[in-house]
């Protein structure tokens, strides 16, 4: 009987795995005793969120504008236009730690928010920022997960049927300006051009280690928690 039901669960298996659904590992985070740090790889440089690496397949139909009327981000959709793209995957840019995975509700649906530790190349300098990812049709990673470049962290959405199927993706350089922005100025310092950063820093040394980053600094979003 055990050597029978060991046979049956390698063909459930053997199935699963020419079925494409083998599922992969989810590796946590590892913080600090304290909760105010987290050890994260250092990214190795930046792809694009959709069609990876280079975006194959999709255009920017929106990008970054500080002054009125604002868009603090870009909206990336698929070539075929309207809801072709519902349901694509969506990838982080780079090696980075989930700190936001929930349902933001109004106008954000849902959000991934990664924060990127990477070596600045012209200071030598360890800096850090994140990349928020909204409208999302599924979310695919959670809270204190630790994402490699290129992973899907989820699919593309419309937010409920509020918008036509795009990704609102948006690049921050004070990781305090979440999905509720809680009254960040609305400036260069503070929100980057995400497409200009990631041909920037396509590729950065692979240094195959990891650094403290800090956490505990994420602002609640209405009833919603992060890192």
């Amino acid at each position: 009987m055990l050597t029978r039901c060991i046979s049956v669960l390698a063909a459930v298996v053997s199935l699963f795995s020419l079925a494409g659904w083998q599922a992969e590992a989810v590796t946590m985070a590892k913080m600090t005793a304290d909760g105010k740090w987290a050890y994260v790889p250092l990214a190795n440089g930046f792809d694009y969120p959709v069609g990876k690496p280079n975006g194959d397949g999709y255009y920017k139909s929106r990008g970054l504008r500080l002054k009125t009327p604002r868009h603090m981000g870009e909206d990336w959709n698929g070539n075929g236009g309207g809801n072709s793209d519902l349901g694509d995957p969506v990838y982080t840019i780079g090696h980075g730690l989930v700190t936001y995975a929930d349902d933001a509700k109004g106008r954000w649906g849902k959000v991934v928010i990664v924060r990127h530790a990477f070596r600045d190349p012209r200071s030598g300098k360890v800096l850090c920022c994140q990349t928020l990812y909204a409208h999302l049709d599924r979310i695919d990673v959670q809270l204190g997960q630790l994402v490699k470049r290129g992973d899907q962290i989820g699919t593309i959405g419309t937010n409920r049927g509020m918008f036509t199927a795009h990704l609102h993706a948006e690049l921050h350089f004070n990781v305090l300006a979440n999905c509720g922005q809680q009254g960040i100025p609305k400036t260069a310092s503070n929100y980057g051009d995400l497409s200009r950063f990631i041909r920037n820093l396509r590729s950065l040394p692979e240094e195959n280690k990891y650094i403290k980053m800090p956490i505990g600094c994420f602002l609640p979003y209405k009833d919603t928690e992060g890192l």
